[in-house]
């Protein structure tokens, strides 16, 4: 049966994408060249040639070789919720146009009238202090409350904290993940991932099924910096994604921010060379928002834009757990409770109080357990009843 010419369309640009060795570059040309896909696959080998070079022998060989991805793609996008925006596509997200490096096809699910709101970046470590995460979910909220909308990589630590903060303010927020939107990674941010498509968007380049590749993700970051006028650094090792997130934004021309943290904590050091290059250091929200001008008017959205909703989904977001993190190696002398007491502590001065809430430990039992720590040169007892991870 002949295809809707809709689909056609569609189809086209599906395959253009999906023939193995033409990446993104070679699909640039190719569009350049000819125009729309159905063009490139109607131009002989010579014109193809003149564009390919070495690469138009591979480009025929296998560009019949994905039909049936092809029909699973069209298939999917006909469900509610489900798009597949092109280049050409008036509902593409206009930000990305002005990098270098646009990706050809984007595959969305959720409330695609988020994409059309200024939107700011907020990244950082997986591997996220206690007081790295509540920060990212201040930050969050606060921006969310000002109408912006909050990207972030659906990753877990400062991700998915930013994403946290921007639901529990009732804002929306998008997530742009290194998978195939199909696909949920981390498996534990299933809640999260539903919350989002109820208040925002999920967004990739990569085709249907695609699963966690390490490559991938430095690959996504440049769609996370692109789609919003400035990127966020909470924590950041000096190894961290978050980094190529930051450089990439300076080469798009947006404003890059990152928030100091102790001279002792390695989540920090990523954020303090950033600022020592010259993005802007930032204590609260509201450093962002002047600099951004200011608040924008979130208004509500047209009835055609409405989340969609889904069976047993909830209309209003609920918090979610921070994601644990995983404790930084430490000496076999030291104990379980230990090092869950080292691991909530992180490398800001902390109260007892505080520390008493997250760890759930008694304050005799905890005082005993800091004493210990303290004696082993591990944390020092601060003014003011606080403790800080040495």
């Amino acid at each position: 049966m002949a295809q809707p010419e809709e689909d056609q369309g569609l189809a086209a640009w599906l395959r253009l994408t999906l023939i193995p060795g033409i990446g993104r570059e070679s699909q640039r040309k190719l569009l350049k060249a000819f125009g729309l896909p159905e063009r490139i696959f109607s131009a002989g080998r010579v014109a193809v040639e003149a564009v390919l070079g070495a690469k138009a022998e591979p480009f025929f060989a296998a560009a019949d070789a994905k039909a049936a991805q092809i029909e699973a793609a069209l298939l999917w996008a006909k469900q509610p919720g489900n798009r597949i925006l092109t280049l050409a596509d008036a509902d593409y997200p206009q930000q990305l146009l002005h990098i270098p490096d646009p990706p050809t096809l984007l595959y969305a699910r959720g409330n695609l009238a988020v994409l059309s709101r200024p939107a700011l970046s907020i990244v950082g470590s997986r591997n996220a202090t206690p007081q790295g995460l509540k920060t990212a979910r201040d930050f969050a909220a606060t921006l969310a409350r000002s109408g912006w909308n909050i990207v972030s990589g659906l990753a877990l630590g400062i991700d998915a904290a930013a994403h946290q903060g921007a639901l529990e303010a009732n804002g929306t927020t998008l997530a742009v993940v290194g998978t195939g939107v199909d696909r949920l990674y981390p498996a534990r941010h299933k809640a999260l991932a539903q919350q989002i498509l109820e208040h925002g968007a999920i967004l990739s380049e990569f085709p249907l099924g695609t699963p966690a590749i390490a490559e991938n993700f430095p690959r996504r970051n440049r769609i996370i910096s692109g789609l919003s006028q400035g990127v966020l650094i909470v924590e950041a090792a000096l190894g961290s994604g978050s980094l190529i997130t930051a450089r990439l934004a300076g080469e798009q021309g947006r404003e890059v921010f990152a928030i100091p943290g102790s001279i002792h904590s390695p989540v920090s050091r990523g954020c303090h060379r950033l600022i020592r290059q010259g993005a802007k250091l930032v204590e609260t929200a509201e450093d962002i928002l002047e600099e951004l001008g200011g608040s924008q008017t979130p208004g509500a959205l047209p009835p055609t834009a409405r989340p969609i909703s889904r069976p047993g989904a909830q209309r209003l977001p609920q918090p979610i757990p921070a994601p644990r993190t995983e404790p930084a190696a430490l000496p076999p002398e030291v104990t379980p409770q230990e090092a869950e007491i080292l691991q909530n502590l992180g490398h800001d001065p902390t109260t007892l109080d505080e520390l008493a809430l997250r760890t759930g430990l008694a304050t005799e039992a905890l005082l005993a357990l800091l004493m210990d720590l303290e004696l082993a040169g591990r944390i020092a007892n601060l003014p003011g009843n606080r403790y800080q991870r040495l």
